[in-house]
């Protein structure tokens, strides 16, 4: 609990002005809404870095920043590997970030065409389906008539 105390100490001196440039990692975990498990994962993976403070994880507004942007890549399909890439792409200071544009540019058209390309087959298969499903209404609905007719 020391090592935590310590960590929490420290975090809090290096406040600027109560903009928070240094969090712990249960703080990230509460407002990103993950595990402690998720983060060491990434950490694991090498989409974060935090610092060590006592052997105690401290994340920067930087690592911050990348974490919201893994969870916000994540959550349309893309691959840690191709999320690495994209964070790599950026560079110490910025200087990667048109590399990171162009990037995100091809990413989507190529994923925006696939996705095109699955909703028409989905539309083509919905409208087959909708017609079978009419047919053998129509033939159930024949297939009564009769037995009503010799009742």
């Amino acid at each position: 609990m020391a090592r935590d105390d310590s960590a929490r100490a420290f975090v809090a001196s290096h406040r600027d002005d109560g903009t928070g440039d240094l969090f712990g990692i249960a703080e990230l975990c509460r407002d990103f809404g993950v595990t402690l498990r998720a983060l060491r994962f990434y950490e694991d993976k090498g989409l974060l870095a935090p610092r060590r403070v006592n052997g105690t994880r401290v994340y920067t507004r930087r690592d911050r920043a990348r974490l919201a942007l893994i969870l916000r890549a994540k959550a349309i399909g893309s691959p840690l590997a191709e999320i690495k890439h994209y964070l790599d792409l950026y560079g110490d200071h910025g200087e990667g970030r048109a590399q990171q544009l162009n990037y995100v540019i091809t990413r989507t058209d190529t994923a925006i065409a696939e996705l095109e390309q699955k909703r028409a087959h989905i539309d083509a298969t919905l409208a087959e389906l909708r017609v079978i499903n009419q047919s053998c209404r129509a033939q159930l609905e024949s297939r009564k008539r009769p037995a009503k007719n010799a009742a």
